[in-house]
């Protein structure tokens, strides 16, 4: 899946968000690009469950 991630405005951030994403999968493939605030997501785990655990911590995403 490849998310858009507005709040994302630095690599701590983007650490955070690769956290939480591993949170739910740890075996997921996490590609992140701050700069175009875009991450891309290799995962078994459903989409909606992600969706949900970014936006509770901060960083609500949308399908890029």
């Amino acid at each position: 899946m490849k998310l858009r991630i507005d709040a994302m405005t630095c690599g701590g951030c983007a650490r955070s968000v690769t956290a939480t994403i591993k949170g739910i999968d740890p075996n997921a493939a996490v590609d992140i690009d701050v700069a175009s605030k875009l991450v891309n997501v290799q995962t078994a785990a459903d989409e909606q469950k992600i969706l949900d655990a970014l936006a509770a911590d901060g960083f609500p995403a949308v399908n890029a």
